[in-house]
């Protein structure tokens, strides 16, 4: 199994992803977003960061790096591709993913733990029984998720919305659990395949209990072991 890792002008967690898959026991390699070729990945990860410096809007310029028609080929192709963080904004940018993301309400940096709920979903990353809650920083500017009435009816009639804020008993606040603003609590979503997976919390940050738990870590295994699955 080989995760290949994109690395923009500006990206700062592609180490963290690194460090996350070899320390689980997978191959990793960087790929480069002037690169016209994926290589020999099985999966596709776009870490955090601010790509191209957040110009225009998160992920507003990466989307037309080179790599990212590669990318949406290999995910057309049904290949797993994950979007951490700036990574989520991307592939919102490039139309792997529906919905946009906004400035944080209040408008202020945030950088803490956060209680994440999975729900029920297709998502081809993450298989852990809905209604469990998860530990699993964020570290963000712009993660208010937002689409229309529409789209988000959609989502809930596909099983795309894959994760949710909320709170340390799993529950819902009243007027929202998301510390960011975000439309229906929404955490991730995936397209309708479940291949692509886009989420602003960071569970590479917690895949070892020497740097704050593990619940990070079903991000990455599930994958593998899907793939291996389908290689039979």
């Amino acid at each position: 199994m080989r995760f290949g890792v994109v690395v923009f002008p500006g990206s700062n967690c592609e180490q963290d992803v690194v460090h996350a898959i070899e320390h689980l026991g997978f191959a990793a390699e960087y790929l480069w977003h002037g690169d016209m070729d994926l290589g020999d990945v099985d999966a596709v990860v776009l870490p955090g960061g601010f790509s191209y410096g957040d110009y225009i809007r998160c992920g507003a310029v990466a989307r037309f790096s080179p790599i990212m028609a590669e990318v949406s080929r290999f995910a057309e192709r049904g290949g797993p591709v994950m979007g951490i963080c700036n990574g989520f904004q991307i592939l919102a940018e490039a139309h792997l993913l529906p919905g946009a993301m906004l400035r944080n309400t209040g408008l202020k940096f945030i950088c803490h733990a956060q209680p994440l709920r999975v729900e029920e979903s297709v998502c081809h990353w993450l298989d852990l029984p809905a209604g469990i809650v998860l530990d699993v920083p964020v570290n963000h500017n712009e993660g208010n998720y937002y689409c229309d009435a529409e789209t988000l009816a959609r989502l809930h009639a596909g099983g795309q919305v894959v994760l949710r804020y909320c709170e340390p008993d799993g529950s819902l606040a009243v007027g929202g659990s998301a510390p960011n603003g975000a439309l229906d609590d929404i955490a991730g979503i995936c397209n309708e395949r479940g291949n692509v997976f886009g989420l602003m919390p960071h569970p590479e940050r917690v895949v070892d209990p020497v740097t704050g738990g593990t619940d990070g870590a079903a991000f990455f295994t599930t994958i593998v072991r899907r793939l291996a699955e389908v290689a039979g």
